[in-house]
């Protein structure tokens, strides 16, 4: 019973809010039409002035522009109410005026009398200050800032998809990380776009706040004087004063609202909100507060100064100079006990000085050792976990832990990638810079470093991070030093998958399958296979690129096969056929069509009646033959890749192992299919033919 009246009250709370915009909004429209009592005016002048305090604030606590998505409509809601008030209070005025300051209420009688002193020549040049303030500094500035901002972050979005897409790839995100980063992309532009259109709101609410005020003196002057039979004198004082407290009771809020649309826009976006920023930056350097306190003071000292005022000031600064300076020592001392080495007394040699090569090692030079300190805000070990979640759930097994360690011998931006104690890739990354990598369609040259991206070999150039938004916008993508280690060390996983996959993996990964499936391993393991067998089943399997995600299709085709052979390449061979659809599927997804190589059938045969001579081996190949095989086959995926299309040559089954090993070695991007490997279900279309007489 409490909880369905407690989903009641959510439902009705939840319809309560949805109408307070509608409502609002009708409100505000009907104070242009309806009569209002001076009471009223009151209350709905003290909620303006409210009002612009609380977005005031929000945007001074605000630490992202996108935390305050809603203002522009804020700003367009806010400038209505004004002028709804502006038109309800001139009705007062004129209908009211000549009983006296107070014929509109206590509000404006206060901005007409307690700020500018009961004197409407003061209100009068206050209130064109104001709204010169507003008009040519404030909202002008405002809206410069929003439009430029809108222009470059519309110009960079296709720079940061490519890095969101690249981030992806390399399984540094999911892909809901990655639709939110999408979205807050888009999100940006709008909101800049949007702060750009609303800014001429706040300028057309200035310039209607002068033609108002214009308007209402000159009609207060008629009414007063042709239909009250009021003195000149008296009527110009009464309906003049009246107007400029109205106009004053407008026009600051709408300073505060401009005020607040330049603190939103001109932020840069950190983690920290307006206040912390500010005391942060500009109060953290002692030096420039020590020079600040010295040329205070001496000014201080000259005759004639306010010497009082000066000396104070320079006292207050250097004291809080004093105290940042305190901060840092105490700061440094910390660090310094923190970072001071633990004495280690010497010991005999022992076994445990005999350790293990690791599977897969990562070795970094002195300077990126930040990128794996979490002391230090790296976040190299996160995303080196993120990698190996994503291994698993696309190639179907975890891979070993990778251990991180430095190595003084390496250069300090070195960093080499090793496997069982060998070195299977290297390069150099730059804490605290980016690498711009050309994916061919750049528009720019950017000045920096050159180099190539260590994953893929793509030109590349080492940029300082205030180059980031010119390099998005010239079309490069652009990712940060972590980004660059992981993406070549994910390559690498990838690239030897197969070399991975260990004893110690594999049992693993049977174990884990008996858990959702008992039993599903005894009939195989060892009755029919020995452990080894199955392993050097799914190496193959992994060295042509096919995932071993479906370990049930698996076993099951490797228990109904094993009985009748023990043969590794032909239990393999009915394995693919088995997963003959998924491997079609990493091809092609969504059921495209299949566009495809072939053999010439001239080739064909002959590749043919070297299989049958010689089953076991590539080196039946002629030379000739085999160098001719790969240049032309090179020369199609060339022309493939040209189109957008996979490299993928579809040959008879009789010699698919043949080619698969021979080509893999000089063409690692293709990919060798059986006829029979794909679904009867799928269409195929012969887009290239390799060797013979092409037509």
């Amino acid at each position: 019973m409490s909880q369905s009246l407690s989903l009641t009250t959510l439902l009705q709370g939840n319809q309560l809010q949805s109408l307070a915009g509608p409502l609002l909004i009708i409100m505000i429209l009907a104070m242009m039409v309806l009569p209002l009592p001076p009471f009223v005016l009151d209350v709905l002048f003290t909620f303006n002035i409210a009002l612009a305090i609380i977005v005031l604030l929000v945007s001074l606590y605000s630490r992202h522009a996108l935390d305050f998505s809603v203002f522009p409509t804020i700003l367009l809601i806010t400038t209505l109410l004004r002028l709804s008030l502006n038109v309800a209070s001139t009705r007062v005025v004129l209908l009211n005026g000549h009983t006296g300051p107070d014929a509109a209420g206590k509000v404006i009688e206060a901005f007409g009398h307690f700020l500018v002193g009961g004197n409407y020549a003061v209100g009068l040049v206050v209130f064109i200050i104001l709204v010169v303030i507003n008009f040519v500094v404030i909202t002008k500035g405002a809206g410069r800032i929003a439009e430029v901002s809108a222009r470059f972050t519309l110009d960079a979005m296709p720079g940061k998809q490519m890095a969101i897409d690249a981030d992806l790839n390399a399984g540094l995100i999911g892909e809901e990380d990655a639709r939110k980063r999408r979205e807050q992309i888009s999100q940006e532009a709008d909101f800049f776009g949007s702060m750009d259109g609303a800014s001429k709101f706040v300028r057309g609410d200035a310039v209607a706040g002068i033609l108002i005020m214009l308007i209402t003196i000159i009609g207060g002057l008629i009414v007063g004087v042709m239909q009250h039979e009021l003195a000149l004198a008296d009527a110009a004082r009464n309906y003049t004063l009246l107007t400029i407290g109205d106009g004053l009771v407008g026009q600051i809020p709408a300073l505060i609202i401009s005020t607040a649309a330049g603190l939103v826009v001109s932020r840069v976006s950190t983690n920290e909100d307006l206040g912390q920023q500010v005391i942060g930056q500009l109060f953290s350097r002692p030096q420039v507060l020590w020079v600040t306190a010295g040329i205070i003071g001496g000014l201080g000292l000259v005759p004639g100064m306010p010497n009082l005022v000066f000396l104070l000031l320079a006292g207050v600064i250097g004291s809080i100079a004093y105290l940042r300076a305190h901060q840092s020592v105490q700061g440094e001392a910390r660090t310094g006990e923190a970072e001071a080495p633990a004495v280690i007394e010497s010991q005999d040699a022992s076994w445990n000085d005999v350790t293990q090569v690791d599977t897969i090692g990562l070795e970094v030079g002195y300077r990126l050792i930040p990128l794996v300190d979490k002391a230090q805000q790296g976040d190299l070990l996160r995303r080196i976990s993120s990698i190996r979640k994503k291994f698993a759930q696309e190639i179907g097994y975890l891979p070993p832990v990778v251990h991180i360690r430095d190595n003084l011998e390496l250069r300090p931006n070195a960093y080499r990638i090793t496997m069982k104690g060998s070195v299977i890739g290297q390069g150099e990354a730059y804490n605290g810079m980016y690498l711009a990598i050309n994916p061919g369609q750049v528009t720019m040259a950017l000045p920096g470093n050159v180099t190539e991206d260590p994953a893929f070999g793509l030109p590349a150039v080492w940029i300082d991070a205030g180059q980031r938004e010119q390099a998005q916008v010239g079309g490069y993508t652009v990712v940060d030093t972590s980004t660059v280690v992981t993406t070549h060390l994910n390559h690498l996983l990838r690239s030897h998958a197969a070399e991975l996959l260990g004893r110690e993996e594999l049992q693993k990964l049977l174990d884990h399958l008996n858990k959702d499936v008992p039993k599903l391993t005894d009939d195989l393991i060892p009755k029919l296979l020995p452990l080894a067998s199955v392993q050097k089943v799914l190496q193959y399997l992994l060295e042509e690129g096919v995932h071993i995600r479906d370990m049930r299709t698996i076993i099951d085709t490797l228990t109904e096969h094993a009985g009748r052979t023990q043969e590794i390449t032909e239990l393999m061979a009915q394995v693919r056929l088995a997963l003959g659809r998924s491997i079609t599927e990493q091809c092609f997804p969504s059921g495209a069509e299949l566009q495809v190589m072939r053999l010439h059938p001239e080739l064909e045969d002959i590749l043919t009646q070297v299989v049958q001579s010689n089953p076991m081996a590539d080196g039946g190949i002629e030379p000739g033959l085999a160098d001719s095989l790969i240049r032309d086959t090179s020369s199609e995926i060339r022309r493939l890749e040209s189109l957008g299309l996979p490299a993928v040559l579809v040959v008879s089954d009789g010699i698919r192992l043949l080619l698969a090993r021979f080509l893999r070695r000089s063409l690692p991007q293709l990919r060798v299919l059986a006829h029979s490997e794909i679904p009867d279900s799928r269409k195929i279309k012969f887009v290239s033919i390799v060797g013979g007489n092409k037509k």
